[in-house]
């Protein structure tokens, strides 16, 4: 009778190997799903007045930080907000909360509206896609 040894290394390439096909599966569900979670609507950025503020995530604001607040995504979500008037895209982190009783869906932090263009309107119609 042979007894299988089981050495800390061996237990460490088997847990690797398990975390690698569950990340397979759960990717290619994902992928064939199809569908990517998207909104379009009005974006903004913040005013000059709130930099340094606390955000409802507990950070502290900075204008020249690629950020965001939404409505209802979890802090720490990565999205991708483009400027449907240019084309122009940017990818931010969520990390506050905002626009209650507003059309908006996004406020962006000043970098961010740079990046897409909208610093001199102060408002564009946008297309948001969560990332992660």
């Amino acid at each position: 009778m042979k007894l299988l040894i089981c050495t800390k290394e061996t237990a460490l390439k088997k847990h690797i190997f398990l975390l690698f096909l569950v990340f397979i599966f759960v990717s290619r569900a994902v992928a064939q799903d199809g569908t990517t979670k998207t909104e379009t609507g009005l974006a903004s950025y913040y005013a000059d007045k709130f930099n340094g503020r606390r955000t409802a995530s507990g950070e502290v604001f900075y204008q020249d930080s690629l950020t965001a607040a939404h409505k209802t995504l979890p802090f720490g979500s990565i999205i991708r907000v483009t400027n449907l008037v240019n084309g122009k895209s940017v990818v931010v982190r969520v990390n506050d909360r905002g626009m209650k009783g507003t059309k908006r869906i996004v406020d962006l932090s000043k970098a961010a509206a740079r990046e897409i263009g909208i610093v001199a309107a102060g408002i564009a119609k946008v297309r948001v896609e969560i990332i992660h």
